[in-house]
């Protein structure tokens, strides 16, 4: 890929083969999903759809099945330069068309007409975004497992710890210390929950043609819609979405809320931490380059600056909903980037937590110093409700090994 200038940097992720990190991403875009949304990964998911496009005709008759053959055999990634591709863009709103341009130039001339047969330029988009929306969300599942699970290690251990409340960033009544945690992880493993639903039900191809009527294919229209599905395993739609982006604004719903429910565990750890607190320290902290006394929360700090991004970014794409009849102009070209970059700004957000909660260090000494000083000023006696907290983890835990499916 060509250099880019300074005036124009490069979102995460959208670096060519053999590109290292951006300066900010091993900060903001940390863990798999970056790499999952690159460029080239949305090149090939677009080469993807257009092959599984191709097989779905031939196996109804559509197009030869040699048509077929040869499409999904030039339907190789490595085949195209991406940086035309990218440059081609620009005459024509989107990179499909000088895809299939360079597509066509890439099989037999008697073949040509086959390629991209009956689809226009957002059906493979649409698709491919769902394609790569699919895989990113496998290592973004992965790490909201084991941020759960480092949770729910930190509850089963700190389950009869007594604590200090806190409401309003004040001291309140007694609760325990796994409390906290048990909160976190209820609350990681239904963001889990949504996201699984998105992407088992939601995420479905597009396939509608020049104005969504699926007039090219004839009465085979919606035989090939499921059978393009079936190539690509995703869902197939009930009617093409071209301008009904509920599916879109869903898969943002859920990408914010997983970063939000990581940044709430964050900002816990982060108060917990503070040196007034002492109550808890991540396992690995961070150095100071200034002050080498110091054990910086590094990992609840880069969790938070993920999650701060996730809001902006998917209100971006619930304000491109409002889109035209059949096709939008406009609306539709917003939400590229900013799903990028929620995708990876939630997998960053969830994969640091990841790494802040396991391992965790709590100081029952602190906590219990913190507890007493609350007691002192509030006259309490009592436990702080020990016993009926920890029915109510006992439920949660046991909840989640029930509901423990994986996608």
């Amino acid at each position: 890929m060509r250099p880019s200038s300074s005036s124009s940097p490069e979102p995460a992720g959208a670096q060519g083969p053999g590109a290292g990190p951006g300066l900010f991403d091993e900060v903001l875009a940390a863990g798999p999903v970056r790499d999952a949304v690159a460029d080239r990964r949305w090149l090939a998911a677009m080469l993807e759809a257009e092959a599984a496009l191709a097989r779905a005709q031939a196996a109804l008759g559509l197009i030869p099945a040699e048509a077929a053959a040869a499409i999904t055999a030039a339907c190789v990634p490595e085949r195209y330069d991406l940086a035309d591709i990218a440059a081609g863009a620009a005459g024509s709103g989107t990179p499909v068309l000088p895809l299939v341009t360079a597509l066509r130039r890439a099989v037999p001339g008697e073949v040509r007409r086959y390629v991209h047969a009956g689809a226009t330029s957002q059906d493979i988009l649409d698709t491919a975004a769902m394609l790569v929306a699919h895989r990113a969300l496998g290592p973004l599942l992965a790490d909201l497992d084991g941020a759960a699970e480092a949770a729910g290690d930190l509850a089963r251990r700190y389950r009869d710890t007594p604590a200090a409340g806190r409401t309003l960033l004040q001291h309140a009544v007694p609760v325990t210390f796994w409390l906290k945690a048990a909160g976190w992880l209820v609350a990681l493993r239904e963001a889990r929950d949504l996201l699984v639903r998105v992407r088992t039900r939601r995420l479905a191809v597009q396939l509608g043609g020049a104005a969504g009527t699926l007039d090219a294919y004839g009465d085979a229209g919606p035989a090939v819609v499921r059978r393009f599905a079936a190539e690509l395993g995703l869902a197939a739609p009930l009617v093409p979405w071209h301008t009904d982006r509920t599916r879109v604004a869903e898969l943002a719903g859920a990408l914010a809320t997983a970063a939000g429910v990581a940044g709430k565990a964050a900002r816990d750890v982060t108060l917990l931490a503070q040196s007034e607190v002492g109550e808890v320290a991540e396992a690995a902290p961070g150095a100071s380059s200034a002050m080498p006394h110091k054990r910086n929360p590094v990992a609840a700090v880069a969790t938070l600056a993920a999650a701060a991004q996730a809001p902006g970014l998917a209100a971006t794409v619930f304000g491109a909903m409002v889109q035209e009849h059949e096709r939008a102009a406009g609306a539709w070209h917003a939400e590229w980037r900013p799903l990028r970059e929620l995708l990876v700004a939630a997998g960053s957000a969830v994969h640091w937590l990841r790494r802040c909660l396991s391992g965790l260090v709590v100081d029952e000494a602190a906590v219990a110093r913190n507890l007493a000083r609350l007691r002192a000023v509030a006259g309490e006696t009592a436990g702080g409700g020990t016993g009926a907290a920890a029915a109510l983890v006992d439920l949660a835990l046991a909840a989640g090994d029930e509901t423990g499916e994986r996608p």
